[in-house]
């Protein structure tokens, strides 16, 4: 049952192979709650995920 909640992406590889990988989805408004910024660490570098006034995200370091 875990499997059908998790959407399906294809990705090419390098040989024009088609693989299947699942990914988690996360709703922005659950990863924000209420923020219009966040912080995210990743390979310890700080990184910056805010939502614009048009409502787009935008990440920079």
């Amino acid at each position: 049952m875990a499997d059908a909640a998790m959407p399906r992406a294809r990705h090419e590889t390098a040989g024009g192979n088609a693989s299947a990988s699942v990914y988690r989805v996360i709703d922005s408004g659950a990863l924000f709650a209420g923020a219009r910024e966040l912080r995210i660490v990743h390979a310890g570098q700080p990184y910056c995920l805010r939502i614009t006034r048009q409502n787009k995200l935008i990440l920079t370091k």
